[in-house]
């Protein structure tokens, strides 16, 4: 066994990670008193004010994440262009005016004491305002596919916040596992070093008495000096997923629960069971069906554009100069003082009609673009959902089979042990059966977290988040 670098995720990365090591021999006599939970005083940086379970660290990197802030401000922002969608084409409207100076101009249309010079010594004020507008009354399905195309956009980012939302938490149960098999794996350490150095100390007095090898006690050394490696990498790693899980939930001073690692409580079941989740429940089919749905409805949006629209044209207006006369002939224009007002029928036709049936064509293809990474996901989710359960089977078997391992050391370690007592063995003859029993307990506390960690991929793959370890 040995410790590798790839024990925690990559800030931002969601390979499989290798797990977190404590070391290969990591004692020889650490089954004489078993197993000491928590890591030693000198194992890790000052404790932090704040610890953290599982499933409280899952609901900190909700609400803090920076991939779940970004991606819920994307939501917010389609969500706020469907309101534009619905809206804006009933809000085609346009107000204008304006404030001029107008000179004194009296009279009618036979006599006027005054000239048509636009400038003279009387002058007042004019002003002028209006509204106009179109209201829809049917434009062949154009504000509908609007619709339907922005409602669809908005499921879509839907999909990518449990998407970013699903890729975060296994991140974090990723960290969280692979912290607490590294600080498993330093109590362990902590506990073998503590006997190793009894043993160590008695071993020596028995060779300067000339009762022991020194060969042995140079073995001892050996195992001791190399418990100070594994040690000094093993907190290397706590530090490194503490920070992750910092990172991940946006709490500087976390830290988490001291409690050791425990397998799934997940019963499996049937592999059609997580086949069926993975197509109601998966974000990425859920996406999937956004995009179909999106764009059938832009090829709808671009065919109803070889038609015109129709509405109901909508004007009023209002001019005012006092220091005009107001003519209240009918048949003579005042562009002076005058109030008008109408409704009409209206139509608009853009008659790029080739342009058009391009369009029409890309919209298309498009959709048939989708619907071929339709067929793509689904076959791929399917094999990404059987590799996960297959890697779940893998670790219940290898974790029982590390438990009989470790429960097969352990007596033949307690036999040796009552051989030594009773005379009819010598010392060294515990170093064997002493690391067996370390390395399978290790072994088992490995599998724990692997079997965890392929539970939880199973879960990413099934979209089925609640059969995931979460800390409850």
């Amino acid at each position: 066994m040995s410790m590798t670098r790839s024990a925690f995720p990559r800030w931002g990365g969601s390979h499989r990670a290798a797990p977190c090591a404590a070391g290969g021999i990591l004692a020889i006599v650490v089954g004489w008193s078993g197993m000491v939970r928590g890591a030693p005083a000198d194992a890790a940086a000052p404790s932090p004010s704040v610890r953290a379970t599982l499933a409280q660290c899952l609901t900190l990197a909700d609400r803090n994440h920076p991939n779940i802030l970004e991606a819920r401000a994307k939501l917010r922002r389609v969500q706020a262009q469907l309101t534009e969608a619905r809206v804006a084409p009933f809000m085609q409207f346009q107000a204008t005016g304006g404030v001029a100076l107008a000179p004194t101009v009296r009279g009618n249309n036979t006599f006027s004491p005054n000239t048509d010079t636009s400038l003279t010594a009387n002058l007042g004020v004019a002003w002028k305002t209006g509204i106009s507008g179109v209201v829809p009354l049917w434009t062949f399905g154009k504000i509908s596919h609007l619709w339907e195309a922005a409602e669809a956009n908005v499921d879509l980012k839907r999909g990518e916040v449990d998407l970013t939302r699903e890729s975060v938490r296994y991140d974090v149960r990723k960290a969280y596992f692979g912290f607490q098999l590294a600080r498993d794996s330093l109590a362990l350490l902590g506990d073998a070093r503590k006997q190793l150095s009894t043993a160590e100390t008695k071993l020596a007095k028995r060779v300067e008495d000339d009762e022991a090898d020194p060969i042995d006690l140079l073995k001892m050394k050996t195992f001791s000096a190399e418990l100070e490696a594994k040690t000094a990498q093993a907190e290397r790693f706590a530090r490194v997923a503490r920070a992750g899980l910092r990172f991940y939930t946006g709490a500087p001073k976390l830290d988490i629960v001291d409690e050791p690692l425990r397998a799934a409580r997940h019963s499996l079941r049937g592999l059609d069971r997580y086949l069926t989740a993975a197509r109601v429940f998966r974000p990425e089919m859920r996406m999937v069906r956004a995009g179909i749905a999106a764009s059938k409805a832009q090829l709808k949006l671009r065919r109803s554009q070889l038609f015109p629209d129709l509405g109901l044209g909508l004007n009023v207006g209002v001019t005012a100069a006092p220091e005009i006369a107001n003519q209240i002939n009918p048949f003579v224009s005042d562009r002076g003082n005058y109030v008008h007002y109408g409704a009409a029928l209206v139509f608009k036709w853009k008659l790029d009609f080739l342009p058009a049936v391009a369009r029409i064509d890309q919209a298309k293809a498009q959709l048939d673009e989708v619907m071929a990474l339709d067929r793509k996901a689904l076959g791929g989710i399917a094999a990404e959902v059987e590799q996960a359960y297959a890697e779940v089977i893998d670790w219940q078997k290898r974790l029982k089979a590390y438990e009989k391992a470790q429960g097969y050391a352990k007596q033949w370690l307690v036999t040796v042990k009552q051989a030594i007592d009773i005379g009819t063995m010598e010392d060294k003859e515990l170093i064997a059966p002493a690391k067996a029993y370390a390395e399978n307990r290790y072994k088992l506390y490995e599998a724990t977290m692997e079997l965890n960690l392929a539970m939880s991929r199973l879960a990413k793959a099934s979209g089925w988040d609640t059969i995931a370890p979460s800390g409850r």
